[in-house]
Order: C-alpha cells, then sequence, then structure tokens
C-alpha cells in the first residue's frame, strides 16, 4: 500500500508539472499579442484547466491505464515510469523545450513495462495466464482494433498521433485563417458559405447529443435526475459538443460582421475572441492532459489489486478499468485531484516555453491567435472524443504553424520548428530508455 500511495502523490506532482510545463499552450498567444498580462493569462487558463472537470469524461484515462497489461506488471513498473516522466519533464522545462508531458508519461510506462517483461521472462518466450505464448515486447499494448470498426488503441496509434495531432491542428488553423481572411472582403460568397457552415454545425452537433433515455440506461445515473432537460444539458458528452457549437457560431457570426468593421474595430473584437479561444483551448488542456494522470492512478490501483488478491480496497480507491461489459469506474476525488494540481501548476506559468510559443515560431497576431487557438481547441475535442491522449503541445504548435503558412511559407521559424519536432520525435524512446534504468534501479530496492 505504501508504493500505491507513493505512486498517487508523484502521479499528482507530475500533473503539477505538466501544468506549468504546458501552460504555454494556452496562454502564449494572449501574452504575445498583450490581450492579458501573464498573470492575468494564467489565473484565466487555470480556471478553465479546473472547469473541465465538469465537461470530459475518462476515454483518454482508459486509453493510458491500458498502455500496458495490468496482470502481467507491478507497482515498480508504473512508479519507475512516472519518475522518469517527471525528470524528464524537469529537463526540458529547464531547457525550455515544449516537449509532450503526454509523450513523456506514455513512453515512461511503456518503457518501464519493456524493462520489467525482460527482467522477468528474458527474451525468450513464455506462457502467460492465458495459456498463450508470449514474449516480452507483449507487455504493452501496441495496436487494438476498435470495437464495431470504431477508432483503434494502443501505443502505435499514440506514436501516429505525433504526426497526425499537428498535422490537424495546422490544418485546421491555415483553413480557419483563410475563412476569417475572406470574410473580411465585401462580398456575398463568403457570407453564404459562413451561414451555410452554422446549419451544417447546428445539424451535426444535433445528432451528436445524447438523449436522456440514453443517459440513464444500464441504471446510470443522471447528474439532474429531478430535470430530464438540465441532465441532458450538463451530461459530458453533450456539453463537449455544445462548446464546439458555441466556437464555430461565434467565429462564424463574427464573420459575418467582419467587412463592416474599420481596422481599429476588428482588432478590438479579436482581442476579445482570443479570450474565448485561449479559454476553449485551456478547457481542452485540461480535460486530455488530467486523464491521463487518473489514468496512471487507476492503473496502480488495479495492479495493486492484482497482485494482493482477495484484498479489500476502500471506497476512495475503488477503481475499476472498463472491460466488455463494464463501465470505468473512478472515486470522485482523483478526477479532481488531477483537475486542481493541473490548474495549480497552469498558476505557476513556465514563462520559458512561453517565449518560444508566442514568438519564436512565427509572429502571432490577435488574428492569428484566434486561429490558432480555435483550430487547437477543435483538434483537441476531436481526439479526445476519439479517446487518443494527443499531445496539446504538438497541436498548438502546428496550429500556430499552420497559421504562419497563411502569409508566407518563410513567416514560419523553420530552423526552431525542426528543433522542436526533434524533441517530439525522441520524447518516447528517452522517455522510455530512462524508465527502463530507473524500474532497474528500483528493483534492486523494492
Amino acid at each position: 500500500m505504501t508504493i500505491l500511495i507513493i505512486i498517487i502523490v508523484l502521479a499528482l506532482i507530475f500533473d503539477y508539472i505538466n501544468g506549468f510545463h504546458d501552460a504555454a499552450n494556452a496562454i502564449a498567444t494572449v501574452v504575445a499579442t498583450k490581450v492579458l498580462t501573464p498573470f492575468q493569462a494564467v489565473l484565466w487558463a487555470a480556471f478553465f484547466n479546473f472547469l473541465a472537470y465538469w465537461v470530459f469524461g475518462f476515454g483518454v484515462a482508459d486509453t493510458v491505464a491500458k498502455t500496458a497489461d495490468t496482470m502481467q506488471i507491478d507497482l515498480v513498473v508504473i512508479l519507475a515510469g512516472v519518475i522518469a516522466a517527471i525528470c524528464w519533464n524537469l529537463l526540458t522545462w529547464w531547457l525550455g523545450i515544449p516537449s509532450s508531458s503526454s509523450h513523456t508519461l506514455i513512453g515512461g510506462f511503456a518503457g518501464a513495462a519493456v524493462a520489467h517483461a525482460i527482467a522477468v521472462h528474458g527474451f525468450s518466450g513464455y506462457v502467460g495466464p492465458d495459456g498463450a505464448t508470449h514474449h516480452w515486447y507483449d507487455i504493452v499494448s501496441w495496436y487494438k482494433a476498435g470495437k464495431d470498426g470504431g477508432m483503434p488503441s494502443g501505443v502505435l496509434i499514440i506514436i501516429a498521433f505525433i504526426v497526425l495531432a499537428p498535422l490537424l491542428g495546422a490544418l485546421a488553423s491555415y483553413l480557419i485563417s483563410i475563412w476569417l481572411l475572406n470574410a473580411s472582403r465585401k462580398s456575398i460568397g463568403p457570407k453564404i458559405f459562413t451561414v451555410a457552415l452554422m446549419i451544417a454545425t447546428i445539424w451535426f452537433v444535433y445528432t451528436q447529443m445524447i438523449p436522456y433515455e440514453e443517459i440513464i440506461k444500464g441504471g446510470h445515473k443522471a447528474r439532474f435526475p429531478s430535470s430530464e432537460f438540465w441532465s441532458v444539458a450538463l451530461e459530458p458528452h453533450n456539453i463537449k459538443w455544445f462548446l464546439v457549437a458555441f466556437i464555430v457560431l461565434t467565429v462564424s457570426i463574427f464573420c459575418l460582421i467582419f467587412s463592416s468593421l474599420n481596422l481599429h474595430q476588428a482588432d478590438a473584437a479579436l482581442k476579445k475572441m482570443q479570450l474565448l479561444s485561449s479559454a476553449a483551448f485551456s478547457l481542452g488542456h485540461g480535460g486530455n492532459d488530467s486523464q491521463k494522470v487518473m489514468g496512471i492512478i487507476a492503473a496502480a490501483v488495479v495492479v495493486y489489486i492484482n497482485s494482493n488478491p482477495g484484498v479489500h480496497m476502500s471506497s476512495w480507491l475503488d477503481v475499476a478499468l472498463p472491460s466488455e461489459d463494464g463501465a470505468f469506474k473512478m472515486p470522485a476525488w482523483i478526477p479532481l485531484a488531477c483537475y486542481s494540481a493541473i490548474a495549480a501548476g497552469t498558476l505557476s506559468g513556465g514563462w520559458k516555453i512561453v517565449k518560444t510559443m508566442g514568438s519564436k515560431i512565427t509572429k502571432v497576431s490577435s488574428f492569428e491567435g484566434v486561429a490558432a487557438e480555435t483550430a487547437g481547441a477543435l483538434t483537441l475535442y476531436f481526439t479526445e472524443h476519439l479517446k487518443i491522449p494527443v499531445s496539446t503541445t504538438h497541436t498548438i504548435t502546428g496550429s500556430i504553424i499552420g497559421v504562419g503558412l497563411t502569409k508566407r511559407v518563410s513567416a514560419v521559424r523553420w530552423g526552431v520548428t525542426v528543433s522542436l519536432i526533434w524533441a517530439w520525435i525522441l520524447t518516447i524512446p528517452i522517455s522510455a530508455i530512462l524508465a527502463g534504468f530507473v524500474y532497474f534501479i528500483l528493483s534492486v530496492f523494492i
């Protein structure tokens, strides 16, 4: 139990470090454009980091918890993974490199699990609890097909999104920028497109809503059992899609009036919209990154239960990973603690990375800030819906690059960008190797 408690404490410390390491993701553009002072910006971002507690479910947490086979590892594996992730995060923060906290954690968990498998079974095959022959690399969930043709999961999918997340962010921000640029012209075409987009958005979001009957299906408790309306309106899945509609419709309304504004009025409106876009991104940051720590804590509890058959867990540690016929069960204090930790970390800043994100990649104005943050937020909501733990760092960096490309290719400082990409590529393998060393060291003493 002592090691389990240490893991929970260290996981929350990692979540705090994640907050100040990734604070720049949400606040760099509003600071660079002087919409908010640095202190105001971190308060704004921290508030929405915490607010994500009421918006997002546990899909990403489930994916992270199943990075390695919890039946085949022990608590030392998870402890080594968290320690390695903390070390790499602190090092990259100190050097001002906006690396991925998400991939650090995934890499650490997977690397420690592989080291454990090699230490216990060597490089030869062994017979697992299921009676089948396994190898050391099978301990990690590399790829798992999705149910009913849905999105597959596993470490390979997470690795794929090292490339796909920034590309999605760049494409979205590029398209939003082109949309805004055309909306500034006094012609009817962009307005027709905007109205059509508004109608399509309302229709799409309506089709994604979960009705009251689905919410209470299978005995699940609604948030407001006495009110069908509020139960539907405040269901986490529905809130997320309401936010998507709100973001798109707000930008659409601005596009409809953009051509009638003078330069000063347009800039003032864009700065106000930056508050909305940065808030939306901070929500996505909190929802995506806090869930990864929830997943690590959940995996640790399940490993402890597997290692101690028949043990009676207190209600505060009553955790269950989802199975084919079960739901993810997690005490309320775990997500509450994780969201609080990341919000507190965001309050602590992370100014070295703010400078890189806010000015070194490309010069950012309010126009670019709105496009980049809106694109980043929508990308995070989309990947969270698919239960894929992506890097908020990669996503917003890609979004900023996409905005820069609308001006000209040379507007992006590619030397800085290439350095960042190398940091992204190396994060998972370095974290995995570091976690493997930490595991072997801990195994001597524990």
